[in-house]
């Protein structure tokens, strides 16, 4: 026979069942006490990768801290985000070294030297105490291409300064730094608008 409540009866059930599972939660997050910098993974098919870590980047100026953006591939792009940062001059260096994806440039030896260019300002970066965060955008695709010997970019992050935050963004992430990141979402696609023959528009893809 179904137990027929009252709506008192069902609202007190599901307090009791929120009760229980918020001294769940507090329980778990008590034990959570480790602070510092994490090596944070964007990569998938699908869209949103840079988009994602672009909201990190707010968060981190919205609390005074220090960032740097380091652009591998997408070049001197008149974005929105680059619009919006450059009114923060006093909290965020952004570095577009990259001279446009592959295949526009179609010249792998200048897209090794861009790659060695970006590389080497991200770590000026990375070493620099007063920044909090550094988005190393489009890495995993210079990576995939082996553009970067991985080891060497691996090893390097792995012993990053211990407050410094990293993202690395870019489809087609390498198992490596999979490995080595304490963060890695994957952002898969189940529809996407250019399939309909939408182009990119200002303001969505950049």
């Amino acid at each position: 026979m179904t137990e027929v409540l009252d709506e008192e009866e069902i609202n007190r059930r599901a307090n009791e069942k929120r009760r229980k599972h918020k001294e769940a939660k507090d329980r778990i997050l008590a034990k959570k006490v480790n602070e510092g910098g994490l090596l944070i993974v964007h990569t998938g098919k699908g869209k949103g990768k840079t988009t994602a870590a672009m909201g990190i980047v707010a968060r981190c100026i919205g609390h005074g801290k220090k960032v740097g953006i380091v652009q591998f591939v997408k070049g001197k792009w008149e974005t929105g985000e680059r619009a919006v940062l450059e009114r923060f001059p006093d909290l965020v260096t952004m570095t577009a070294m990259g001279e446009g994806f592959t295949w526009e440039t179609q010249d792998r030896a200048r897209d090794i030297a861009a790659a060695r260019a970006a590389w080497d300002r991200a770590k000026e970066m990375i070493l620099d105490p007063e920044n909090s965060l550094v988005l190393l955008d489009e890495i995993n695709i210079v990576l995939r291409n082996d553009y970067l010997p991985i080891d060497e970019v691996v090893a390097f992050l792995k012993n990053k300064p211990a407050h410094m935050h990293v993202i690395c963004t870019g489809r087609n992430a390498k198992p490596e730094l999979i490995e080595a990141a304490d963060l890695v979402t994957e952002m898969t696609e189940v529809k996407h608008h250019f399939r309909a023959d939408f182009k990119a528009q200002a303001g969505i893809e950049f």
